[in-house]
């Protein structure tokens, strides 16, 4: 992976509920990303860049409420796109408990001041959050929970399919694809394939993998 930490503070900001401060800052978010677009050679080089930027356009072309009520459809009421990152690798509670205490004190040793807001320290916009602001401890979990990613990618692009019918917008679906897109090497072209990558499971006491107790939910729709 490349330097690319507007890639993924973009892809933070983009991922998180839409509410006015999202609106303010589109036309900073867009300038960035069209500089770094322009400023790549390579079509492999700008491809996040041009996912962000499509997810840029439905965000721009789509009212803040109506985002904000798609978002809370897609990622607070369906359970087959989480955004926390070891929901997908680590169903036993007490291994996740270890796992999800590894994920703060990374922030900690990287000093950045983290606001959970009351999500759990792998909820994937902090995890790129963290790859903005420490590239080589980001970058780290990023790369380790490449399949979770890329399992996110694939669920929201099988929505994606549904909502394009019924004109529903679903601009996460391009940022998925542009995080994605940072990756070395091609990326699963299904679910069998984004599992394969995580190798075999590790020792489970208690509640399997992609078990729906395990994923968090607001009363209200996460961090607002």
């Amino acid at each position: 992976m490349t330097d690319r930490r507007v890639a993924y503070r973009s892809a933070a900001l983009l991922l998180a509920y839409p509410d006015e401060r999202l609106v303010e800052r589109l036309p900073l978010i867009r300038a960035a990303l069209e500089e770094q677009a322009a400023g790549r050679g390579r079509a492999a080089q700008r491809e996040p860049y041009t996912h962000l930027l499509s997810s840029m356009e439905v965000v721009e072309q789509t009212p803040v409420d109506v985002l904000a009520r798609r978002y809370v459809e897609v990622f607070d009421l369906d359970r087959k796109h989480p955004l926390y990152l070891s929901y997908f690798t680590d169903g036993d509670t007490r291994r996740r408990g270890e796992v999800l205490a590894g994920f703060k004190q990374t922030y900690r040793d990287s000093g950045l001041v983290v606001d959970t807001h009351g999500e759990l320290p792998d909820y994937l916009p902090m995890v790129l959050e963290l790859a903005a602001h420490d590239p080589e401890r980001g970058l780290a979990l990023l790369e380790r929970y490449r399949p979770s990613v890329e399992l996110l990618r694939l669920a929201l692009e099988q929505a994606a399919e549904k909502d394009e019918a019924a004109s529903t917008p679903m601009p996460w679906v391009h940022v998925l694809r542009g995080v994605c897109a940072t990756y070395d090497g091609p990326g699963p072209q299904d679910r069998a394939a984004a599992m394969a990558m995580a190798g075999p499971p590790t020792e489970t006491v208690g509640l399997d993998s992609y078990d729906p107790r395990l994923l968090p939910l607001s009363e209200s729709g996460g961090a607002r």
